[in-house]
């Protein structure tokens, strides 16, 4: 898939708009927008609500008693202060150390940040020329092709009798490391499957939606899995247990 779709369009629209895109890929959103009827009106209508955002706004001055409240202006004698520690240290240690756990459990963990990764490699993959290095449906080609660039063997199997048939590999960057980046076929739909190596212990199968697209993730035998599209998320899982059973 080399060129542009809607849906794709359509996710990097507020991108575009806040210039957040790097300049080939403004490009290719410009070039989309200018062809295309359906995303060009999205765009005018995002545009115009940001315009609307920034001039109907309301923004209130915080009151002159918070004012005063944050900064004194004059600065409590030192008796004060010290009382003030001797006798709250250890309670604001206590709150501080049970505020710390809280966010510590409710922060997500490291996946959230390669989940987003992936699914931005995977909108980059189906711009241009880069959805594969090596273009195979046969898994005695595309294995071997990765030797010498990972040091991991990534699993490859061809799925084509269950609809999901190997397209090709390539090499990606994920978490700070090379990744082996595998694409399938699916009713015309483009699946990335990420794979790179973990120390961390096996994890069961998770599925999320991430900006439109339909994320399956789990770890096994020390390997990351983490598959991206735009296909329904029962098909994506039905490719995860077969890669599963297969590797």
């Amino acid at each position: 898939m080399n060129e542009l779709d809607c849906t794709v369009c359509q996710t990097l629209i507020h991108g575009y708009l806040d210039k957040e895109l790097d300049p080939p890929t403004a490009a290719n959103v410009a070039g989309h927008l200018a062809a295309c009827a359906e995303c060009a009106h999205l765009h005018d209508q995002a545009k115009r609500l940001m315009a609307g955002v920034k001039q109907s706004a309301v923004y209130y001055r915080a009151p002159a008693s918070l004012a005063a409240g944050v900064f004194p202006a004059e600065p409590p004698e030192p008796g004060f202060i010290e009382r003030w520690r001797n006798w709250f240290a250890p309670a604001f240690s206590t709150t501080a150390l049970a505020l710390a756990v809280m966010l510590y459990v409710a922060t997500p963990g490291s996946e959230q940040p390669l989940m987003d990764e992936a699914v931005s490699s995977h909108v980059r993959s189906l711009m241009g020329e880069h959805l594969n290095d090596v273009v195979s449906s046969d898994r005695h080609t595309v294995k071997p092709w990765f030797t010498g660039k990972l040091d991991f063997s990534p699993p490859v199997f061809d799925y084509r009798e269950q609809g999901f048939p190997l397209l090709g590999g390539r090499l990606d960057y994920l978490q700070h490391q090379s990744t082996a980046a595998l694409s399938y076929g699916r009713n015309k739909h483009i699946i990335n499957v990420f794979i790179l190596p973990t120390p961390e212990a096996d994890k069961a199968r998770q599925s999320e939606s991430i900006r439109g697209f339909n994320v399956v993730s789990w770890q096994a035998n020390h390997l990351r899995f983490v598959l991206v599209s735009d296909v329904e998320k029962s098909e994506l899982e039905a490719l995860s247990q077969l890669l599963k059973n297969g590797a």
